[in-house]
């Protein structure tokens, strides 16, 4: 497929786009962007073909049990009817008394397309609070497409990275399949502070948060002396 596609540069070229009063030097240095975008695009899909194709992951058999806010459910009950599931590990801790805001931006984010994606695949936030403190604070959210569930014993959390061997808690993000009645780990965000840029949080690639990416879009980028609140008063 790759030998059949037109260079990048030769596609920015081609672009019909302009706009007001923009300057040749605009133009130029706008034209070289695109092009890059357009790598960027396909590198993104070529990552994406290398993840599906990845070869089976371990067999979940750890001893996992979770409450929703219809009672007890196990680790097979997560999936519903779907094949594929998505478990987010949400900084909410008992020892917390507001969870984490970073975690919160972008469950708020999946929130708003948590019908769109249950559609395709099972979707789950598992944190290690009470149920009833959970499901407090999804209703002062306002989610409503979003299944929270406590880890009761945390053993999923400490398998999967939810919490380190210190006992404090990270996000995480963990894809599994179940096919022909096994459950297996697919795959999982291992982008840590271990693999961060210079100068740069750590962050998995692309970022799921649409927050970074629009900010990405300004001159002021992201910044470097703000983060996201749970509350910025009336």
């Amino acid at each position: 497929m790759s030998d059949k596609l037109v260079h990048a540069e030769e596609l920015a070229r081609r672009s019909p786009v302009r706009f007001p009063n923009e300057s040749a030097e605009y133009r130029a240095a706008r034209t070289a962007l695109l092009a890059e975008e357009i790598e960027l695009r396909r590198h993104l899909e070529r990552v994406a073909e290398q993840r599906r194709a990845l070869p089976p992951g371990g067999a979940v058999t750890g001893d996992y049990h979770f409450e929703g806010e219809n009672g007890p459910v196990s680790f097979a009950d997560l999936f519903g009817d779907k094949q594929s599931l998505a478990v987010y590990s949400y900084m909410f801790g008992p020892q917390r008394e507001r969870p984490c805001p970073m975690c919160t931006n972008l469950l708020g984010a999946l929130e708003g397309n948590g019908a769109d994606i249950q559609q395709r695949m099972a979707l789950a936030v598992v944190a290690r609070s009470p149920i009833e403190r959970l499901a407090a604070w999804k209703r002062e959210r306002g989610w409503t497409n979003l299944r929270l569930y406590t880890d009761l014993n945390g053993n999923y959390s400490r398998d999967y990275h939810g919490v380190l061997p210190d006992g404090s808690e990270i996000p995480s993000l963990n894809v599994f399949t179940r096919r022909d009645g096994t459950i297996r780990h697919f795959w999982s965000g291992e982008m840590t502070g271990e693999s961060a840029d210079p100068g740069q949080d750590p962050r998995g690639a692309p970022d799921l948060a649409p927050l970074w990416n629009v900010l990405d879009m300004t001159p002021e980028g992201r910044g470097t002396d703000w983060y996201p609140k749970l509350d910025y008063g009336v």
